[in-house]
C-alpha cells in the first residue's frame, strides 16, 4: 500500500472516519513534482467545498451513511451554527435536522456526526501532504505545506469550536489516538499559526481562493476572541493586535456598488463575487462553480432551499426551489424595522396621513404621526402608490394637500402623490407649512422576502412561516444568470473569513478590555454602515458602541455565514434565558437549554470504535 492508501485508512482511524478510494491517489503520482504536489494541495481545499470524487454529489462520497449533498462542509456549517440559533429555521423533516434548531440532538445525529468526520478527513488530508510533501526539497512546495498546516489549524478550530476535546493527530499513524484537552488543541492552532505567518504567500500574492498569510492572522483574531470561552483565559490584547494585523493588510472592504442599488453589501453574495470587488474583502473564501465544481452544499444550497411560496427562482439564477431554509423575526427586527424606528422619535400625536397610499386607504382610521418637535412631525410609514393627504384627528375639517406638488401645504390642497410602493419617512412643520416624503433605505443587508410569509412562525413547517431571505443569487452583478445555464449549479463563492468580521472582531476585543481604540473602533463599525445604508445615516458614536451592539452588528453583517452560535456562546446566550427566539429549545416563545448544549456529541459511532474516547456531558 502507498503511503498516501496508507494515510487513507489509518489517518482516518486517527479520528474515526471511513476511508475513500485509495486508487484515487498514489505516492507517485502527487509527490513527483512541485507541480503534481499542487494537484494534491488542491484536495485539500477541495475537500471544503466538494463531498467526493465525482461531481455533483453523484457518487463515490468522501463520507458514507449520510446523503452526499448534506456532507458538504459549508452546508454543514450552515445547519449546525445558523440553524441552531435565532437566524434560521427549516421545515424539511429529514432524520435529525428539526433537531437542530429545536436544541434536542442526540449523539446519533446525522449532521453533527457528518461535520465531525468531515473536519477529521480534513486533518488526515493534510496530515499526509505535510508528510509526504517535506521529501520534495523546493521552495515552492514549502509554500504548499504552509498552506496545508493552515488548512489543519483551520479544521482544529471547527473541532474545539463544535466538539471541544478531541484527538489532536499532526502525523500518519495506526494507534488510536485519545483525546486532548481543549487548551491543548487551541495552543497547538495558535503555534501552527504563528509558525507559519512568514511562510506563506503575502498578501493577496496567492491565486484566489488560496490563504495568504493575512489569513493566518485573521484565524489567530478568531481563535483569541475565543479563548475565554474555549479555554478560560483571556487573549482580548492579542485578537487586537491580530486584527490590527488583518486591517493594515492589502484587503479593503468591498465599497463597489457595481449594480448601482446604493449599497455594495450585496455584491458579496453574487455570481461573480471573485471578480466583482468582493474578492479584495474575502480572505478564505471556498470556491464554486455551477460547471466546474457541482455540489448541492455550498451556494447552491444556500440559493435553492431559501426559495419557496411565492418566490420567482428565475430571480435568484435558478431553476427552482426547494422551500425549506428562511429566517426567524429575532433577525428581521434587528434592521430597524418600521416600529422601532417610529418609538424613537417621540409620542403619538393627533396628525395623521390618510389616502389610497396609507394602509387604512381613504376612510381610515388615518396613520397617526409622531410629534418630533413644536410644530414638528414625523412617521416611517409603509406606503403604496397612490395619493395622501395630512389630517388633523380624523377630522376633514383640518386637512393639507399641494396644490404645486412643490414641498408647500396649502389648506384643503390638491392630493399628494406617492409615486412608488416603499417605507417612506414623512415629515409635517406646521410652522411653515412645509412637508417631505422620502424613500427610507434604510440598512440594506436586510434581505428578506415577505410577499406571502408571515413574520411570526407559527408552526415549522410550512415555508410560508418566517420571512425568506435572499442574500444569496447565482447572478452576477450585471443581472445574467451563473455559469449553469440549467439553474441546477451556483456560483457564488463563499467567505469563511472575510474582512468586515475582523473589524467586529476589533472592536469586540477592544470593548472587552483588549489594548483596542475605541475611536478606531467606532471607525471601523462605521464603515460597515455606511456600506449598509448606503450613506451615513446608520453612523453612530461611541456612546453607542456596547457589547449588545457589537452582536446585533455582527447579526446583520454576517447572517448565514456560520458564525451565530459561535457568537452567542461567547456572549452566553446561546443556552441560557438571557436571549429567546422562535422554537428555541423546541417551544414557540423560546426557553432556555441545558448548557451542555454549547458542545455537539462525539458521533456514537465513533465512540464506538475507538474506546479510547470519552463523551461530551450531557450525551
Amino acid at each position: 500500500m502507498t503511503a498516501i492508501a496508507a494515510c487513507m485508512v489509518s489517518c482516518h482511524d486517527d479520528l474515526d472516519q471511513a476511508p475513500i478510494d485509495p486508487d484515487s491517489f498514489t505516492e507517485a503520482d502527487v509527490f513527483a513534482n512541485a507541480t503534481e504536489a499542487k494537484s494534491g494541495l488542491a484536495k485539500l481545499y477541495a475537500s471544503l467545498a466538494l463531498t467526493g470524487q465525482n461531481g455533483g454529489d453523484s457518487g463515490n462520497p468522501d463520507i458514507s451513511n449520510i446523503d452526499q449533498g448534506f456532507s458538504q462542509y459549508t452546508r454543514m456549517l450552515f445547519n449546525l451554527n445558523e440553524l441552531t440559533t435565532d437566524h434560521a429555521v427549516v421545515g424539511w423533516g429529514d432524520s435529525g435536522l428539526p433537531d437542530l434548531h429545536g436544541m434536542y440532538w442526540s449523539a446519533g445525529n446525522d449532521f453533527s456526526g457528518a461535520m465531525y468526520l468531515r473536519l477529521a478527513q480534513e486533518v488526515s488530508f493534510c496530515n499526509s501532504f505535510i508528510e509526504n510533501a517535506a521529501a520534495l526539497d523546493d521552495e515552492e512546495v514549502k509554500t504548499f505545506i504552509a498552506e496545508a498546516r493552515f488548512l489543519r489549524a483551520f479544521a482544529y478550530y471547527n473541532l474545539i469550536d463544535l466538539y471541544g476535546n478531541v484527538p489532536l493527530v499532526t502525523q500518519i499513524t495506526t494507534a488510536l489516538p485519545s483525546q486532548s484537552p481543549r487548551e491543548v488543541t487551541f495552543n497547538f492552532i495558535e503555534t501552527e499559526l504563528l509558525d507559519i505567518q512568514d511562510a506563506l504567500s503575502e498578501s493577496q500574492a496567492n491565486e484566489y481562493g488560496r490563504v495568504d498569510k493575512v489569513a493566518a492572522w485573521a484565524l489567530l483574531s478568531k481563535l483569541y476572541l475565543n479563548a475565554e470561552v474555549w479555554i478560560g483565559t483571556s487573549k482580548y490584547n492579542e485578537a487586537v493586535t491580530f486584527s490590527n494585523h488583518v486591517i493594515n493588510s492589502s484587503y479593503s472592504i468591498n465599497m463597489n456598488d457595481a449594480n448601482n442599488n446604493g449599497s455594495a453589501y450585496d455584491e458579496l453574495f453574487l455570481a461573480d463575487n471573485n471578480s466583482n470587488g468582493a474578492q479584495n474583502e474575502f480572505i478564505f473564501p471556498i470556491n464554486f462553480d455551477g460547471v466546474q465544481s457541482t455540489t448541492y452544499g455550498g451556494s447552491t444550497f444556500l440559493i435553492h432551499a431559501s426559495i419557496g411560496g411565492t418566490m420567482d427562482a428565475a430571480a435568484s439564477g435558478v431553476n427552482g426551489g426547494w422551500g425549506g431554509i428562511r429566517t426567524t423575526k429575532s433577525l428581521v427586527q434587528k434592521f430597524a424595522d418600521i416600529n422601532s424606528l417610529n418609538e424613537s422619535l417621540g409620542s403619538l400625536s393627533d396628525w395623521g396621513l390618510v389616502g389610497d397610499a396609507t394602509e387604512n386607504a381613504w376612510d381610515g382610521p388615518d396613520m397617526e404621526m409622531y410629534q418630533t418637535g413644536s410644530n414638528q412631525f414625523a412617521l416611517y410609514a409603509n406606503l403604496n402608490a397612490g395619493e395622501l393627504k395630512f389630517r388633523f384627528n380624523e377630522d376633514w375639517g383640518q386637512n393639507y394637500g399641494d396644490n404645486d406638488a412643490d414641498g408647500t401645504l396649502e389648506s384643503g390642497g390638491q392630493n399628494i402623490a406617492i409615486a412608488t410602493e416603499g417605507t417612506y419617512y414623512i415629515t409635517l412643520d406646521l410652522a411653515t407649512l412645509t412637508y417631505t416624503a422620502d424613500l427610507y433605505a434604510g440598512d440594506k443587508r436586510g434581505m428578506f422576502y415577505t410577499d406571502g410569509q408571515s413574520l411570526e412562525i407559527e408552526t415549522i413547517p410550512p415555508f410560508e412561516n418566517g420571512y425568506a431571505v435572499t442574500k444569496f443569487k447565482n447572478i452576477d452583478s450585471n443581472g445574467n444568470q451563473g455559469n449553469d445555464s440549467s439553474g441546477n449549479f451556483t456560483d457564488p463563492d463563499l467567505a469563511v473569513i472575510r474582512l468586515a468580521e475582523i473589524y467586529l472582531n476589533y472592536a469586540e476585543a477592544t470593548l472587552r478590555g483588549g489594548a483596542g481604540d475605541m475611536n478606531t473602533a467606532v471607525s471601523l463599525i462605521n464603515e460597515l454602515r455606511v456600506r449598509a445604508y448606503g450613506n451615513t445615516l446608520g453612523n453612530i458614536n461611541a456612546s453607542d458602541l456596547t457589547l449588545d451592539f457589537v452582536l446585533d452588528e455582527r447579526s446583520r453583517e454576517l447572517y448565514w455565514e456560520g458564525q451565530r452560535r459561535t457568537d452567542l456562546i461567547r456572549y452566553d446566550y446561546f443556552t441560557t434565558d438571557s436571549y429567546l427566539w422562535p422554537f428555541k429549545g423546541n417551544e414557540a416563545s423560546g426557553v432556555s437549554v441545558p448548557s451542555y448544549r454549547k458542545l455537539f456529541p462525539i458521533p456514537s459511532n465513533t465512540l464506538s470504535t475507538n474506546p479510547n474516547l470519552i463523551q461530551n456531558d450531557g450525551y
